[in-house]
């Protein structure tokens, strides 16, 4: 996906409580007027800051469905103990407030609630999930708190017009399919491609995509089908697709889909590029389940660097990364891209904190997250760079692309740039 004591306006918690709860519903219900966007007189407020203090939310899933996701926020808590042992942020420590939801969006919105009402939180950062994040994302739009560098995967997350405080961190999947095509093209201008998709936000992101990189010509050069989650095959759908001469499949899928993709398009004698969601690149979870020997030549696109790789073990980032994990989340698995990602997301979080200069209002930290200019992290790789402005919310646009070479993926040529939309 944080100076004026938040204690002092009010004076009794019960009074305090009844107070907020009736502004959100107000808010909720309409008759604010509309959002209110980063200058308006809610985002001008300091609830979250002490002298001493600056106090951060979250809600993420350690029970439930995915709760091995938990682990990006306990890498975050411990990267912001890290900053505090060092000092902190001008002479604030981080108080980071996680709460469990297991991924249930009605959980969520309670926890959303207790957090910035009783617990007074300055923003929301890394809040993990589409679905839990949709619960509560008006509410905090219309309230004016900083909803930051989600763990989300979707393009709609980046509609700075409808939802200026909210902002997603990772490249979605309208930009992994732009760099599918643009690379595609590079070889052959005139390829026809074939798309499968999940029919949803996540998968018409691909077919988004492919419009921005193709514009007129995306009748001609395209074909494309959607499956439901819960259709037990993609075998018709793929032999549709493929019945025809097409130079690339790019599979826009989740879950068991990835696998049943690759197997399929291998079992058809597919020889063409097939391009895979990042989601579903796992080389245990995915790659290995379709068969190394069938997954063998498939591509993806990647941001960041992997700490399980091998190549990667004298590379300095990753180096600091395995010493921070060492003393500050022993109990972690360095090898856990989820860990690393949440060191890297806890880094900008703090640079942005860094640019507020003192200033701690959510109406400043907000201004600070759209102001980060060709940002470097040791976690991305090189010539990836996180870049925000207003109308700009998307902080990652670049992605390389890697290949499975049977037993591991392997990067190559240069980065590409999203297509600006």
């Amino acid at each position: 996906m944080p100076d004026l004591d938040a204690h002092d306006a009010i004076p009794s918690t019960l009074q305090r409580r009844h107070l907020l709860g009736a502004a959100a519903a107000q808010l909720l219900a309409g008759s604010a007027g509309g959002l209110l966007l980063p200058g308006s007189a809610h985002a001008q407020a300091h609830p979250g800051v002490t002298a001493s203090e600056i106090r951060i939310g979250n809600t993420t899933s350690l029970s439930g469905p995915v709760s091995a996701l938990g682990t990006i926020a306990r890498a975050q808590a411990a990267y912001f103990k890290m900053v505090n042992d060092q000092g902190g942020v001008a002479g604030r420590k981080i108080s980071f407030i996680f709460y469990d939801d297991g991924f249930n969006p009605a959980k969520t919105a309670e926890m959303a609630r207790k957090l910035i009402e009783q617990d007074e939180v300055a923003l929301l950062f890394g809040n993990l999930g589409t679905g839990p994040n949709s619960a509560i994302v008006r509410y905090v739009n219309q309230l004016g708190v900083p909803h930051l560098f989600l763990s989300v995967n979707g393009d709609k997350w980046t509609d700075y017009k409808s939802n200026p405080w909210s902002m997603p961190f990772a490249p979605s999947g309208r930009v992994e399919c732009q760099v599918a095509i643009k690379h595609t093209l590079q070889g052959k201008p005139d390829a026809k491609f074939a798309i499968v998709y999940q029919n949803d936000d996540f998968g018409r992101d691909y077919i988004a995509g492919a419009k921005d990189v193709l514009g007129a010509r995306y009748d001609a050069q395209v074909k494309a089908l959607s499956y439901e989650v819960t259709d037990p095959t993609l075998d018709s759908v793929l032999v549709q697709l493929l019945s025809s001469p097409v130079d690339a499949l790019i599979s826009g899928v989740t879950g068991k889909f990835g696998a049943i993709s690759i197997r399929k398009a291998s079992d058809m004698g597919f020889k063409g590029a097939h391009y895979i969601a990042t989601g579903v690149s796992s080389i245990q979870g995915v790659l290995i389940p379709a068969g190394a020997e069938r997954a063998t030549g498939v591509l993806s696109t990647v941001y960041a660097k992997d700490p399980s790789d091998p190549g990667m073990a004298d590379d300095p980032g990753i180096k600091a990364y395995r010493a921070f994990m060492a003393r500050w989340y022993p109990e972690g698995n360095p090898d856990e891209s989820f860990n690393s990602y949440g060191y890297m997301t806890a880094m900008v979080m703090t640079r942005v904190l860094q640019q507020c200069n003192g200033d701690f209002s959510r109406r400043n930290i907000m201004a600070q997250a759209n102001n980060l200019k060709d940002l470097e992290n040791p976690i991305l790789l090189p010539g990836i760079k996180i870049n925000t402005s207003p109308s700009d919310h998307r902080p990652l646009e670049q992605m390389q692309l890697q290949r499975f070479d049977g037993k591991r993926w392997v990067r190559f040529g240069p980065v590409f740039e999203g297509s600006a939309v």
